[in-house]
């Protein structure tokens, strides 16, 4: 188990390198520089360049850059002067992480129970109703459902507020949007993994034994049925609890989003950078994270280090 870990660990420290190496020599690819719109004359431009070393060369920026990071030193925004990177992601990703695990919470119960009730009553009324909200949850992008939950229950129904973060009725409809789609997914999984699982042998066994259906449900249908489902949720969490840059827009949440985007279209690059290396190391962590509970949760995996 522990040189699993081990091993694992390691890949994902690669894993982020090659990510932050990547993203740094795209960013330096872009056309322009930070200061393109900037009304300056050439002189003041060369002292600015100078200053935050982009007139030295690429590598050597490039090990700058990397001997900051293992100090933790993600940089100064070029845009937002006296500000660095860390200050921001600290003020701002509180509020996009409170959104995403919202969603994540919501998403998951719904997602397990309509998945479960679905399969259990495979070619009824509500199997039908469930495949419905998971083709729905999938296909309609998160900036239509966010528009349509604003129109309907925000102008004309007048239930809950349609923008802005500042109480619970504020996050009512920003969360249920972004649970939509994530919802959808952990449904339509669910449902699959459960059909398959209640027609093999070991459930025609139980079942011979006498166990009641709630019993099989619990020991065998749902704990073997769950493992795709934790299989997806490293990712799906990571992009959720980073990524949500429309449904921030939509109703004016002052999360990462619109520093991510404001970065990028004024090619700051220690923004860009520092935003993507963290959900970066966001996303690989969870991937390891759910690496070693799918071992965990699947006794016939033995994670044996090999």
């Amino acid at each position: 188990m522990g040189r699993y870990i081990l091993k694992r660990f390691i890949i994902s420290l690669f894993t982020v390198l090659v990510l932050v190496t990547t993203v740094f020599i795209l960013v330096r690819l872009m056309p322009g520089d930070p200061f393109t719109s900037e009304k300056m004359t050439p002189e003041i431009k060369a002292n600015m360049m100078a200053y935050y070393g982009f007139d030295k060369p690429l590598y050597v920026q490039y090990f700058h850059y990397i001997g900051n990071l293992l100090r933790g030193d993600l940089g100064l925004s070029l845009k937002y002067s006296n500000r660095s990177v860390n200050t921001i992601l600290a003020q701002t990703f509180p509020v996009s992480a409170d959104l995403g695990i919202r969603s994540i919470v919501l998403a998951t119960i719904l997602g397990l129970f309509l998945g479960i009730m679905a399969a259990l009553n495979n070619g009824k009324f509500f199997d039908y109703f469930c495949v419905f909200i998971a083709i729905v949850g999938v296909s309609v992008p998160d900036f239509i459902n966010g528009s349509l939950l604003q129109y309907i229950f925000g102008l004309k129904l007048k239930m809950f507020p349609i923008a802005r973060w500042e109480g619970f009725r504020y996050t009512v409809l920003p969360v249920f949007a972004l649970s939509l789609y994530t919802l959808a997914v952990i449904t339509r999984t669910m449902r699959a993994s459960m059909l398959e699982v209640i027609n093999q042998d070991y459930i025609m066994t139980a079942q011979a034994k006498g166990l009641s259906s709630w019993q099989i449900i619990t020991r065998h249908q749902l704990r073997n049925a769950i493992l795709p489902v934790v299989t997806i949720l490293g990712p799906i969490t990571a992009g959720i609890l980073t990524g949500t840059f429309v449904i921030e827009q939509i109703y004016a949440i002052p999360g990462m989003g619109r520093f991510y985007v404001s970065g990028i279209n004024d090619l700051d690059y220690s923004m860009i950078l520092g935003m993507t290396v963290f959900y970066g190391v966001f996303l690989v962590a969870a991937n390891f994270i759910v690496d070693v509970i799918y071992g965990l949760v699947d006794p016939r995996i033995r994670i044996s280090g090999k």
